[in-house]
């Protein structure tokens, strides 16, 4: 599979963007959202250059990340907690019926 170029817009100029097949809609959604962060920054920082502006608005993006990131470890881990004494009550379970059944 070979990659084709879109092209997005941000802050007004255009980019050619190499994008896998199948993965436009999805590159389009995250330029949409970095383009409503990116004018929401400019709007409030209006002294900053367009690099500044790109910046901060990778830093939030990859704040938002790592919260989101944290917040599936916590999931997971629940997650194996509670699969753990899942099995565990399983386990002990089945051993009280072979017991009743000797």
């Amino acid at each position: 599979m070979s990659s084709h170029a879109i092209e997005i817009s941000l802050l007004g100029r255009t980019y050619s963007i190499a994008c896998p097949p199948g993965q436009e809609k999805a590159l389009q959604h995250v330029a949409e959202k970095l383009e409503k962060q990116l004018i929401s920054l400019k709007s409030r920082t209006n002294n900053l250059s367009r690099e500044e502006i790109s910046i901060m608005a990778a830093l939030n993006i990859g704040y938002e990340l790592l919260e989101e990131q944290q917040k599936n470890q916590d999931y997971n881990r629940q997650m194996d907690e509670k699969i753990g004494l899942l099995q565990s009550t399983l386990e002990n379970a089945l051993v009280e019926r072979s017991i009743k059944e000797d």
